[in-house]
């Protein structure tokens, strides 16, 4: 069992879409296998894009505090103000 991963950052809009950047050296390493199909690595970062369907149905948008972790052996988003840890 991996080690649980949890960070909180802002969604961003760029190139008109909705994207985390996760920092690699801050578990974004660990994240990437879990987020393969909607991440690609950029640098330093792993970068996840938000289909829309996603945000409508977490009602996040550009600016929103999400938290990711791995809970589960799963990629999880949830908006900050709904996380249970």
């Amino acid at each position: 069992m991996s080690e649980l991963i949890s960070l909180s950052g802002p969604v961003e809009e760029i190139d008109g879409e909705l994207v985390l950047l996760i920092p690699l050296r801050a578990g974004g390493d660990v994240l990437a296998p879990l987020a393969r199909g909607i991440s690609v690595i950029e640098g330093d970062f792993l970068k996840v894009t938000i289909p829309d369907w996603l945000a409508v149905k977490l009602r996040i948008g550009a600016g929103t505090i999400v938290n990711v972790n791995n809970r589960n052996g799963k990629f999880n988003i949830l908006p900050e103000s709904e996380t249970l840890d």
